[in-house]
């Protein structure tokens, strides 16, 4: 429902209906909380843009064409709902995308551009997934998921913690948000292996890692955390064979994008007990399938996509987007995104 019916009822009985039919449409997408007006002032559009808030994931292109076809401006959390070449041909009053983040390996910005649609992003906070990583990391190392439903059901110290200090950890990309991971765990005094298929010396000696490669890293660290943007080359990156190659009480933690993981290898390993276990943020299907085989393991820890979802987060990335909408409308974009 639009967030500004009331507009259109005065409209109708002022019989300025016109005027609001005139008016163009935004849709912000997959709002799963339902708080993305609260995030920002969208009110203040109000007498140039209709804004219509959309609350339930949009499954396929079929899906979301029938919805979304008569918007010209969407805002699109994250990559919460793809935008195919095949969508974007369906969408023929598109004129402005707007991607919270400044990247999104599931917007396809050629075909946008090549049908004359501005894509536009935002800036994103990188400490709350570092944060949300050191979380899963520690409820993994002390099982406290499991202890904390076995105080519900009325049992008392199941299992036998691994402490941190000491330990390895092994980061599988020396970004921005694997440096930040890498400096909360040597504060647990952790020694920090890194690789990535970029990485340098020098910049491993600036985060005070030391830089492996990939085999050692996966051999090595008691505990794997992925932290890589997503494309063609980066799929899979953690295959089978780096799997295999961890230690049976390692453990394997991503936060950054499911189709990293060759989560078929990671599912066989975790039921075969072939590595402790692992903590999951991230998945190829979200939301997640009900029936999913990840949700009936025991050696898992899994949340619902939380690494960016924070009040601040959401602030940084919805005032921005807002800022884009009316940077556009005033023939003066910002954060424009070209294809790569």
């Amino acid at each position: 429902m639009p967030v500004y019916k009331p507009i259109l009822m005065a409209c109708q009985r002022s019989g300025r209906r016109h005027w609001y039919k005139s008016m163009k449409r935004l849709a912000i997408l997959d709002d799963y909380q339902g708080v993305a007006l609260s995030m920002a002032n969208w009110a203040s559009l109000k007498s140039e843009i209709v804004t219509d808030v959309i609350t339930e994931p949009l499954h396929g292109t079929d899906a979301a064409a029938a919805r979304l076809k008569d918007y010209e401006v969407l805002i699109a959390m994250r990559e919460r709902t793809p935008f195919p070449r095949a969508l974007l041909e369906r969408l023929p009053k598109l004129k402005l995308l707007v991607t919270t983040g400044m990247r999104n390996a599931s917007i396809d910005v050629k075909a946008a551009v090549e049908r004359g649609v501005l894509v536009c992003g935002t800036g994103m906070l990188p400490h709350p997934t570092a944060e949300l990583t050191l979380g899963l990391i520690l409820s993994l190392a002390r099982h406290i998921p499991y202890e904390h439903q076995g105080m519900r059901e009325g049992a008392w110290q199941r299992t036998l913690g691994m402490s941190l200090n000491g330990r390895t950890l092994g980061v599988v990309g020396l970004g921005k948000l694997g440096s930040e991971v890498a400096r909360l765990c040597q504060a647990l005094h952790m020694k920090v292996l890194a690789w990535s298929p970029n990485l340098t010396p020098e910049r491993a000696a600036q985060a005070g890692v030391e830089m492996v490669a990939k085999e050692s890293l996966f051999t090595n660290a008691d505990i794997v955390t992925v932290h890589m943007v997503l494309s063609e080359r980066s799929r899979g990156i953690v295959d089978a064979a780096s799997i295999a190659a961890m230690k049976k009480t390692a453990y394997l933690v991503n936060t950054s994008r499911g189709p990293l993981v060759d989560t078929k290898a990671l599912i066989d390993a975790l039921t075969e007990r072939r590595i402790a276990g692992a903590a999951i943020d991230v998945y190829d299907e979200e939301p997640l399938p009900t029936e999913h085989p990840l949700r009936k393991l025991d050696n898992v820890v899994l949340t619902p996509h939380l690494g960016y979802v924070t009040q601040e987060n959401y602030r940084v990335a919805y005032g921005e987007a807002l800022e884009d909408v009316k940077a556009w409308l005033a023939g003066k974009p910002l954060r424009v995104l070209q294809p790569v």
